[in-house]
């Protein structure tokens, strides 16, 4: 054909199509990025493939490419079992493509294949590159080192207000087995989609700014689309929980399921259920301890009180045994007394035996001293140790008042207007908030 000819733009287009028909008529493998993603209402799949530079700014190539319906059937539920992500913009891909052209459409890629393992390991490289800069930062264990509080009571919790697992969460807390109180307080936050980065990391932030009023922070999401999940695997949200003043416990998705966050939190659990299960057997073994303590020290008192009815007891034996010695001396020493006035006067007679009916009787009456003495003793022993008994103070009437972060009230110096108390009596417990205080001025 001779360059001066004339081509009508089909003719062009047609030409160019049988070029690449002879010169590329195989299939290649390639990489590149998904720009665009999009499944139409006939079930053919459109995607953009872009590169870019080596900076990651600029683009150097672009092409269309699609995947008919058949393959897409075929390729993309392989695709998501393998790498737990859907076909969607912004993967980084290697498929197997044909080159076509049209003289109507243009240019464009067939897919005909894809290599999940490709996509699984960028996306397991772009995970080892966060961590990677996060321990280069310093930051990495610094919310996996901070201590758990002994009381877990107070949890703030970031998800979706109307999610199924954070309902499933707050069930199992509220209706534990051990009747453990928990305080719940939710701060929402986008946890699917475009807005998932900015929203929890709004949250974090209205949690950080009150940290003294909570023990701990959830960050819990419901099943659903695996996919979902990279949204989740960003640096910005990860260097935010290692960073957290609290202790962070993630329970995000299903147990296969694997983000980010978990390598950087505090406590990792496998969903939502889970980390409620996980915070009440933090309770529940603290309250097992608090019986144990409970039950050593009434079994220490009852010890001290049987220790002291058993030594009255050796006494109570002891005293007349004690009383017969003495009397049968004095007996003998009457005696005595007698041999030697029995050549007295008998005045000086009745005068000595005055005398030893007097010693009788401080005898009798001295014993009977010591024994109401002991039983005296015994008895204010026991009182004392009934008195330190808490379960006994609070049947009497009394109760003890405890401050929100759990010490005991003593002065109204210690609480200001609008505090939380929380009353212990002998049935349960009151929670109260301070309306007014009014000391006493010492007279």
């Amino acid at each position: 054909m001779m360059n001066n000819e004339t081509l009508t733009l089909y003719e062009l287009n047609n030409l160019v199509r049988s070029v690449l028909e002879q010169t590329l008529d195989g299939e290649y493998w390639l990489e590149a990025e998904l720009a665009e993603a999009r499944l139409a209402q006939n079930g053919h799949f459109y995607v953009e493939f872009i590169q870019k530079d080596a900076a990651g700014r600029a683009l150097v190539a672009k092409a269309r490419g699609t995947m008919w319906a058949r393959t897409y059937h075929l390729l993309a539920p392989l695709f998501e079992r393998a790498t737990g992500e859907r076909l969607r913009a912004g993967l980084k891909v290697r498929v197997q493509v044909t080159v076509e052209f049209h003289e109507l459409y243009g240019f464009s890629l067939n897919i005909v294949n894809i290599d999940p393992s490709y996509t699984m390991g960028d996306m397991a490289r772009r995970r080892r590159e966060i961590l990677a800069q996060l321990e280069a930062d310093g930051i990495l264990e610094d919310n996996r080192s901070l201590p758990l509080p002994t009381l877990l009571r107070r949890i703030a919790v970031v998800s979706s207000a109307g999610a199924a697992g954070y309902g499933d969460f707050c069930n199992q807390l509220q209706q534990n087995e051990y009747g453990l109180h928990f305080d719940i307080r939710l701060f929402p936050a986008t946890m699917q989609g475009a807005n998932v980065e900015e929203s929890v990391l709004a949250a974090l932030a209205a949690i950080a700014d009150e940290a003294e009023q909570w023990d701990c922070v959830v960050i819990i999401r419901g099943g659903g689309a695996t996919s979902d999940l990279s949204d989740f695997d960003t640096y910005s949200l990860a260097a935010a929980v290692a960073q957290m003043p609290l202790p962070v416990i993630v329970g995000i998705g299903h147990e296969r399921d694997e983000t980010v966050l978990d390598f950087v939190a505090h406590t990792r659990v496998k969903t939502p259920t889970a980390a409620a299960a996980f915070l009440i057997e933090h309770q529940a073994q603290l309250l097992a301890a608090l019986q144990d303590y409970q039950s050593r020290i009434t079994q220490l008192a009852r010890l001290c009180v049987e220790n002291e009815r058993q030594r009255l007891l050796r006494l109570s034996t002891l005293l007349p045994r004690s009383f017969a010695l003495v009397h049968e001396r004095q007996l003998r020493r009457l005696e005595q007394v007698a041999l030697r006035l029995s050549a007295a006067p008998r005045q000086r007679l009745l005068a000595a035996a005055h005398r030893v009916e007097l010693l009788q009787t401080r005898l009798s009456q001295a014993s009977q001293l010591r024994l109401q003495s002991a039983r005296f003793r015994l008895q204010t022993l026991d009182t004392r140790l009934a008195a330190l008994d808490p379960v006994l103070l609070l049947r009497r009437g009394y109760s003890l008042t405890y401050t929100s972060d759990g010490r005991l009230l003593r002065s109204v110096a210690d609480v200001r207007s609008g505090d939380t108390l929380t009353t212990r009596l002998a049935d349960g417990t009151l929670e109260a908030t301070v309306n007014h205080k009014a000391p006493h001025n010492p007279s």
